[in-house]
């Protein structure tokens, strides 16, 4: 009786997660189509995003600027985050000593405890500064959101690789030990390709969590619907527009947030469909 009521619960919670799936994208879907009918793709393709002065029902609505600072934020996140996050996966699983691989993989998880609008006031009133003094620039933009967008997701990066590490059999890092390898080359030629489904795993789950962290980048982007001539201008992404103009927005803007909304849904669905097909996939073949 029990088994039977285990699988059948179990059945029910992975339906569930599917129905909730196609029920988000359904949504998104049928209150983006006024936009999609009056856009089509050329919304992606344009910068305007101005409602009319006289009839907040319509307006001419693009999605290219906060498409491209959504892009952009993350590549620089991703960018700074991937070596550090792998850097401490190896020194936590290689080269700390024991009595400090606790502590430090305690401080690393913390990070990812921290709720974003902390990372998004301190970036702002503290780190905002440093950037301006030392790169030009207003302080808040690109390169700032970046930076603090990827100190967020660099614990979820390191503590999935630092996993994905421990599983390496300590037969075949002996094996390669007693054949003169030195650390470094068992390290990339033992650790890396065999954890190698974990850390792409890892990367593609830390690009999915950056694309839609809202909170911190609406502190730091700048939120101007302007295309960056530079890496510290500020400009605007789809989660930091969401947030700002969603209470106000009305007839073909509301639709068109939504858009944006839909295109970012499906965005992060292919990543993750990615690495679960394809990347991971490959490995378990």
């Amino acid at each position: 009786m029990g088994g039977k009521l285990f699988k059948n619960f179990s059945f029910f919670s992975a339906t569930l997660s599917f129905f909730i799936l196609i029920g988000i994208f359904s949504i998104l879907f049928t209150y983006a189509q006024d936009s999609i009918r009056e856009f089509g793709f050329d919304f992606l393709g344009s910068e305007i995003w101005e409602a009319d002065e006289d009839d907040e029902e319509i307006g001419i609505f693009g999605g290219y600027i906060p498409v491209i600072g959504t892009m952009l934020s993350t590549l620089i996140a991703m960018v700074i985050a991937t070596p550090l996050a792998m850097g401490i996966a190896i020194f936590l699983t290689e080269i700390a000593h024991k009595t400090l691989v606790k502590p430090v993989s305690i401080a690393i998880e913390l990070l990812a405890a921290i709720p974003s609008i902390i990372y998004g006031m301190w970036g702002l009133f503290y780190f905002a500064p440093i950037v301006q003094s030392t790169f030009g620039g207003q302080g808040v933009g690109l390169l700032t959101a970046g930076i603090v967008l990827a100190i967020m997701i660099i614990p979820f990066m390191a503590a999935i690789t630092r996993d994905a590490m421990n599983t390496v059999p300590d037969v075949l890092k002996e094996s390669a030990y007693a054949m003169g390898a030195t650390k470094f080359e068992v390290i990339k030629d033992v650790i890396m390709p065999y954890s190698k489904g974990g850390i792409i795993g890892s990367i593609i789950l830390a690009l999915g969590r950056a694309l839609g962290e809202t909170m911190a980048v609406a502190f730091l982007i700048g939120s101007v619907m302007a295309i960056p001539s530079s890496i510290t201008d500020p400009t605007t992404s789809i989660p930091v527009l969401l947030a700002n103009n969603f209470s106000e927005a009305q007839g073909l803007e509301m639709s068109s947030m939504y858009y944006l909304a839909l295109i970012l849904f499906v965005v992060s669905f292919a990543i993750i469909s990615v690495a679960k097909f394809y990347f991971l996939g490959k490995k378990v073949k």
